[in-house]
């Protein structure tokens, strides 16, 4: 009895010990990370490259609105859009925006899968998780996409317009009016993202590449997608198309960026990182001067979202980020100015 006694007391100091070490390593890891994601580089430490990525800045970074400037007006909507254009107070390079395809194969500009989130089509269409391809771009003009905003105020001025009483400029959006609009007021650098994907997503990246093609947009446009399948649909089809990386490509790109790898040579040619915006990049500071000057030897544009705090927008920008993007424009502008 006593030999088993000891041998039990034996085997539970050694659990002790395991779980003492285990511990003691994940302090030191949340330690480590904590001290990583708090660093802020010397704007010193940032290197400049000769290049010949349109999307690399001579040292003065670009501002791009965040699905059309979502946090002053209704997201990706025109009254958005012209908010940026038409206000003299600012200045904006990109306009990021998403795209999903209807049932007739326009592409509509939305963020979400669903409409619900954005618009009235709970009480237009009578259900629940209602799918912009499920309806054709006539049907989905009934809504109201200024239904759901909040303005800085917390108060929702465009919730009571339906029918008939909805704005033009509250409506949901095509590409191709969209496009006409912009290119109509100025000349501006684009960030558009496919949300779609299988067939819809490919349908939907033939649409747009053609679309972008016919009006000499190439060079000024940046195709996102997390989406690994469309990214590789639009290599192997479009490979002129600049792009930025989906998820597994920022994680590759991330570690060799830290252990400065020399036969680094990816297929995207900007980086759009995430920097303090939500939890799956806290302990993993993408913005440093390593992370920038490795991007830049490489003939990578780096563009952080989403940006909405004065003192990020302005650190990044001291770092030699190429593009603070953000639903703030007006916000990035002065900080960029002043």
């Amino acid at each position: 009895m006593k030999k088993q006694h000891r041998i039990k007391n034996k085997a539970l100091r050694i659990i002790v010990r395991i779980l003492l070490v285990l511990v003691i390593l994940a302090a030191l890891g949340a330690s480590t990370m904590t001290i990583a994601y708090h660093h802020r580089s010397d704007p010193k430490d940032t290197l400049l490259y000769e290049t010949s990525n349109p999307h690399i800045t001579d040292g003065k970074s670009r501002i791009s609105a965040h699905r059309s400037g979502s946090g002053i007006a209704p997201e990706e909507t025109m009254m958005a859009f012209r908010r940026c254009i038409e206000d003299e107070s600012f200045d904006v390079d990109y306009f990021e925006f998403d795209l999903h395809i209807t049932k007739d194969d326009v592409l509509v500009l939305l963020h979400d899968n669903e409409l619900d989130r954005t618009s009235d089509c709970q009480q237009v269409f009578g259900q629940e998780h209602c799918r912009p391809e499920d309806y054709t771009f006539e049907q989905l003009k009934q809504l109201n996409m200024g239904a759901k905003f909040v303005n800085e105020t917390g108060e929702m001025p465009y919730a009571d317009l339906n029918g008939a009483d909805v704005p033009e400029d509250l409506r949901i959006l095509d590409l191709d009016t969209i496009l006409d609009y912009l290119e109509d007021n100025g000349h501006y650098n684009y960030i558009i993202e496919i949300k779609n994907d299988g067939d819809l997503g490919r349908r939907s990246m033939d649409i747009l590449y053609a679309d972008l093609k016919e009006r000499n947009m190439l060079e000024r446009c940046i195709f996102g997608c997390f989406i690994s399948e469309i990214s590789d649909y639009k290599d192997e089809m479009y490979p002129d198309f600049i792009r930025g990386p989906y998820g597994a490509e920022v994680v590759e790109f991330y570690f060799s960026a830290l252990t400065n790898r020399k036969n680094y040579n990816p297929k995207f040619k900007t980086l759009q990182l995430p920097f303090n915006c939500f939890p799956m990049d806290r302990g993993v500071n993408l913005g440093t001067s390593t992370v920038i000057n490795y991007a830049h030897a490489h003939d990578i544009a780096v563009q952080y979202w989403t940006v909405n705090n004065e003192t990020d927008a302005a650190y990044l920008m001291s770092i030699g980020a190429d593009a603070i993007i953000t639903d703030y424009p007006d916000m990035v502008y002065r900080v960029r100015e002043n």
